[in-house]
């Protein structure tokens, strides 16, 4: 994302407060370079152009400028902060369904990662002023702080029905109070902005060093805790990791040392680790697994107990054979079903990513764990030649609330059965 007046001001004209008018097409996005009408809050100074050309007016909120990215949708009702901080919406701009944002204003203990990736949000009605106890600070003023660009005031319902019956499109978010709005010019950057799928937004959000972790859970009174008396040492391959799956690491009994993503084998082997564990991330997998897939199966080879999470399980997949790709509209909220094949149970689970396993070409040896009720896509699998396991979506969250933070102890249970077959 870039300052409105470094990346388009030869293409906006100063004119003050912009006029208002009624170029309004079926689906209620105004045509031409003017707004199409009067919100409520005063004239229009913000605007979404997609590739189409279909043009949603609104107002500004966080940072004035110019943001580019996919535009997805999530339906989650909570969690606005931790969304917005996820490393894995690198490259996408967030339509949130529910129209209530901002209630719970922001602290920095939910954050994901300390520099937000997503690139903008748009949202229903003004931000809402915040009215929590754990609150810091208004979600408008923590935008502009994190240089993220917002609209306000748009139809979220027509846009994600648009999202859903034709995926997800190219688009510009623009904030620019006092100035004209150039939508050709905003049109002809969506259209050429290169999309998600061949992209590594890995690169991006990956840590650039290595470094140890050991806070845990969060506990009301007394804020995160400590492990320190960890059972296992557990590295962690850093493709956007969020900071609540390294915290259940810790919480079940695990001491982390966390390395870049394009860490090599001797790399993650000169830790020593009990066992590895592959990060979610934003992007295609093909593009990461470039270089993440031979690492990954070197460790395979050595037969380390591995356990990967979203972009980490698509990258196993492919580290044993398996294929990728994206998905029409992808998953991204809070109440997802997926059922686990292997035990007939049904979790609801957090998600988010744009690209899926394809659960038709799993190589022999890998077995197919999880599925989703929505979709049947692939939720997880399982190895049962060396130890791994992934699932899809992410156990760290709460929607169920806890349906999924089993599996951070199916892996310890991993680790502790192979400390013992090499004892």
């Amino acid at each position: 994302m870039q300052p409105a007046h470094s990346l388009l001001r030869p293409l906006i004209r100063a004119i003050g407060s912009l006029n208002l008018a009624d170029d309004v097409g079926a689906n209620g996005a105004g045509r031409s370079g003017r707004p199409a009408r009067e919100l409520g809050a005063g004239p229009a100074d913000a605007a979404l152009v997609l590739e189409d050309g279909s043009v949603y007016w609104g107002h500004g909120a966080g940072a004035v400028g110019v943001a580019l990215g996919e535009i997805c949708f999530n339906t989650s009702i909570t969690g606005y902060q931790e969304i917005l901080t996820d490393p894995s919406y690198a490259g996408q701009i967030i339509t949130f369904t529910f129209p209530h944002i901002g209630n719970v204003g922001v602290n920095p203990e939910d954050v994901e990662a300390t520099t937000p990736a997503a690139r903008g949000c748009i949202l229903r009605a003004p931000i809402t002023s915040p009215a929590n106890w754990r609150a810091t600070q208004h979600l408008r003023s923590w935008l502009s702080a994190n240089n993220l660009v917002a609209i306000t005031g748009v139809d979220t319902r027509r846009l994600t029905r648009r999202i859903r019956d034709g995926g997800p499109p190219r688009g510009a978010l623009i904030h620019s109070p006092g100035e004209a709005i150039d939508i050709e010019a905003l049109r002809f950057m969506a259209e050429r902005w290169p999309g998600l799928e061949g992209m590594d937004l890995a690169q991006e959000v990956m840590c650039r060093q290595s470094y140890r972790w050991d806070e845990s859970r969060w506990s009301a009174g007394t804020g995160y805790g400590r492990q320190t008396q960890p059972r296992w040492h557990v590295v962690a391959i850093d493709y956007g990791a969020k900071r609540n799956i390294l915290r259940c690491l810790a919480a079940a009994g695990c001491s982390v040392t966390v390395v870049p993503g394009d860490s090599t084998v001797e790399d993650v082997m000169r830790h020593e680790p009990d066992g590895v564990f592959l990060s979610n991330g934003p992007g295609d997998p093909a593009a990461t697994g470039i270089y993440a897939v031979p690492t990954i199966r070197a460790l395979l080879a050595r037969r380390v107990p591995i356990f990967g999470i979203c972009l980490g399980h698509q990258l196993l997949a492919l580290a044993l054979g398996g294929k990728t790709y994206k998905l029409p509209l992808g998953h991204r909220g809070a109440n997802h079903p997926v059922e686990d094949l292997e035990t007939g149970k049904v979790e609801i689970t957090s998600q988010n990513h744009g690209f899926a396993v394809d659960r038709t070409q799993l190589p022999p040896g890998v077995v197919e764990t999880h599925v989703s009720l929505f979709d049947r896509t692939n939720e997880g699998l399982r190895a049962e030649l060396v130890p791994a396991f992934s699932v899809q979506y992410h156990p760290e969250a709460s929607p169920g609330p806890q349906d999924s933070h089993h599996l951070f102890h199916r892996f310890t249970e991993m680790l502790q059965r192979a400390r013992a077959t090499a004892a």
